[in-house]
């Protein structure tokens, strides 16, 4: 829920116990002492200590003065909702007493009678008092349990990135693994034919170096693509860096990338390496000129998209690069596809599911 429409219901809850304790109470007072003691509740979540301390002490006021008992209960309830201390719990118990126990002690209190009929700490201590605790403590109790279940929901979250960073390292390993064992296997065999190739037959000695450059090249292209996901906090300035490196080999690169600041860190690591795992395939497979990188955020998720205007002939193949994306969105429960577009070119799109924040 947004802080704006947090604050539209806590206004619509102060002005309900406003208008009852005005219609209520007959004359200005009540309605004045009503406002005075539920204003503070329009700022109870920003500051729920001291709203919680600011109507203890103004229900305490409202009950010795004798107007807005009950209200009094019900803004003290709502405050300690927020608060959910144990200490929230005993001051507002303690203010509630305080103030019964000196109707009771001090002739003259309170200094306006009750109607009659109605229950008061003159009239019925005992029960007034009861019914201002169980009000004051089932508020507080739920605000413990929703405090305790978010405090659960963040350790989950945490755990959750930890886990994604350790499944990534190995993943990591695996790749890397795979991809030097793979290429040192074909260099080496290249190497051979080159040295025993390179006096009788130059041709073929030269052609089998060239294989050896080649897949060199692609080996560190890979190598570095897989590291790069080794930065656990990728920052938006990340993005820029891949299109400006896809830029500087000459694709035409349009990166449309919303506001991530509100995207988990894992959620957008696992961004940052889809795209940059379809921008490498673009350069090494697709032979295009022009590509766009668009990262949008939707209501629980982050979608990436990776276009090129190229044959996109090789992309499809299911190698490093696509089988690294579809396991990091497959972590996140999400979706990907990757295949070529009806107008010609090349498309990898994925949705990373994520959960929002939310206040209660």
């Amino acid at each position: 829920m947004s802080r704006i429409r947090q604050t539209a219901l806590d206004a619509s809850v102060a002005v309900v116990l406003v208008v009852v304790e005005g219609v209520r109470t007959p004359g200005v007072l009540g309605w004045i002492s009503a406002a005075v003691l539920c204003a503070p509740l329009l700022v109870r979540r920003r500051w729920p200590n001291a709203v919680l301390a600011s109507v203890v002490v103004l229900g305490a006021g409202a009950v010795v003065a004798g107007v807005t008992g009950e209200v009094a209960a019900l803004v003290i309830a709502f405050a300690v909702y927020p608060a959910a201390t144990v200490s929230a719990l005993v001051g507002s118990l303690a203010g509630i007493a305080a103030a019964g126990l000196l109707v009771l002690a001090i002739p003259g209190l309170p200094l306006v009678a009750p109607q009659a009929g109605v229950e008061s700490f003159e009239t019925s201590p005992l029960t007034v008092f009861a019914f201002n605790a169980v009000l004051i403590s089932g508020s507080w109790a739920l605000g413990r349990l929703v405090r305790s279940r978010r405090e659960q929901a963040a350790q989950l979250v945490a755990l959750r990135e930890r886990q994604a960073a350790t499944e990534e390292r190995l993943r990591i390993a695996r790749d890397v693994h795979d991809v030097v064992g793979h290429s040192l296997g074909v260099i080496a065999m290249k190497a051979a034919v080159a040295n025993h190739l390179v006096d009788s037959h130059p041709a073929a000695g030269r052609e089998a170096l060239g294989a050896i450059e080649r897949v060199s090249r692609e080996a560190l292209d890979e190598i570095r693509a897989v590291l790069g996901a080794l930065r656990d906090r990728p920052e938006e300035a990340e993005f820029d860096r891949l299109v400006a490196d896809v830029r500087s080999a000459g694709v035409d690169v349009l990166l449309d990338r919303a506001d991530l600041s509100a995207v988990p860190l894992d959620v957008r690591g696992s961004a940052h390496r889809i795209a940059q795992e379809a921008l490498t395939n673009v350069l090494r497979h697709a032979g295009a000129t022009r590509c766009s990188l668009s990262l949008a955020v939707l209501p629980g998720a982050l979608t990436v998209s990776v276009v090129d205007d190229g044959t996109g002939g090789g992309s499809a193949t299911p190698g490093h690069g696509l089988r690294g994306m579809r396991e990091r969105v497959a972590l996140h429960g999400g979706t990907i596809t990757a295949g070529p577009e009806p107008g010609g070119g090349f498309a990898v799109r994925a949705r990373l599911p994520f959960a929002e924040a939310s206040d209660a």
